[in-house]
């Protein structure tokens, strides 16, 4: 099937609203990390108390929103200048991922919007195609070896060895093990997975009004 310049650009915004959306959400979904506090029984392995965790954590989720414009201050952990940059560089990506969440969020709106009215609706189609590449590629990969991807992922995005931390100058990755971050890209890959659903869906269900009109 061929699409058009229009339909393609359309697709693509919905598959970055998608991505991008799932990434923000799972970030500030606190009760996934929660979970995995327990579930790692991290409080017993570090010896820091449960409440002082969540505390923390809490602040550094805070600090990845675009909307907050201080520093980072973790009242019961100690950073290391190379951890501050990291942690920097880290929210600098992440309001990037935020402002395409938002500005093709308010597109992809505007398109669907429109293609209830207008019935043009193939966009859809294609953006659940594109948007179900990445988390197929990527889960392939981290199946096969999720350490290796992880080293991978932030050789790509950050320029630097600020991002392997030494848990004696940067205490703060004691509470981050390497298990929350697969969850966490488990829970971004099934999100995407469920929005490239629902497009699909969204057509179908859209062509058979059409269809029924006709």
């Amino acid at each position: 099937m061929n699409y058009n310049k229009k339909t393609i650009i359309q697709a693509l915004i919905v598959a970055f609203f998608i991505i991008t959306g799932a990434i923000v959400f799972t970030v500030f979904f606190k009760p996934l990390y929660y979970y995995c506090v327990d579930a790692f029984s991290i409080d017993v392995l570090t010896g820091i108390d449960r409440n002082v965790i969540i505390e923390n954590y809490n602040i550094l989720i805070q600090y990845q929103s675009m909307f907050y414009f201080g520093a980072l201050e973790l009242p019961d952990f100690v950073m290391s200048s190379g951890g501050e940059i990291h942690f920097e560089e880290v929210k600098n990506l992440f309001i990037v991922i935020q402002l395409v969440c938002i500005v093709t969020g308010i597109l992809a709106i505007r398109f669907i919007y429109k293609a209830i009215k207008t019935g043009e609706i193939l966009f859809l189609k294609l953006a659940s195609k594109l948007s179900i590449i990445i988390p197929v590629v990527l889960g392939g990969v981290c199946m096969i070896d999720f350490d290796k991807a992880f080293i991978i992922f932030h050789k790509i995005f950050f320029r630097n060895d600020y991002w392997i931390f030494d848990a004696t100058t940067d205490p703060i990755i004691t509470i981050l093990p390497q298990d929350f971050f697969m969850y966490g890209f488990i829970c971004i890959v099934t999100l995407i997975l469920c929005g490239s659903g629902l497009c699909f869906l969204a057509y179908k269900r859209q062509e058979k009004v059409i269809l029924t009109s006709e």
